[in-house]
């Protein structure tokens, strides 16, 4: 199986409000960044989207170490995941995210690292850009809409 390295940031302007996601995939020296955007999302359903947009660039099954200064994702996926899919996702926020993560995870092993945002760490900073990037063009769209 693969080792791949998936680094991974979200934004939203306003929470809610216009929103983008970056991701980078990482396997040896090759990498594959990917990002887009919501006209009206959270922060937190970016932060997710990003992972689960990460796994469906993945063409075999892969180990997945998730690099994310997000704990609502890292938990998620290392502590919390079980115990939703177990009561089918009551009270959950963005249970129609989850469910697609547990889709898109199924033929990877997926585990969340934690890293402090804005620390200096550089594909969290580069996946950063790209995020507020992306919500940053969405307002603009919609402003000038």
């Amino acid at each position: 199986m693969k080792k791949i390295t998936l680094f991974s940031d979200g934004s939203a302007l306003g929470n809610p409000g216009p929103g983008g996601y970056g991701t980078i995939l990482r396997f040896g020296d090759k990498e594959k960044v990917i990002s887009g955007s919501e006209e009206h999302t959270t922060n937190n359903r970016m932060e997710l989207l990003a992972v689960i947009e990460g796994l469906k660039a993945l063409r075999e099954p892969c180990k997945v170490d998730v690099v994310s200064d997000s704990s609502y994702v890292t938990k998620g996926i290392n502590e919390w995941l079980k115990g939703w899919i177990k009561k089918d996702f009551k009270k959950v926020k963005n249970p129609d995210l989850w469910r697609e993560y547990v889709e898109v995870s199924k033929t990877h092993e997926v585990y969340g690292m934690w890293v402090r945002g804005h620390d200096g760490h550089v594909e969290n900073e580069r996946c950063d850009k790209l995020a507020r990037d992306e919500a940053q063009k969405v307002k603009d769209r919609i402003k000038n809409d």
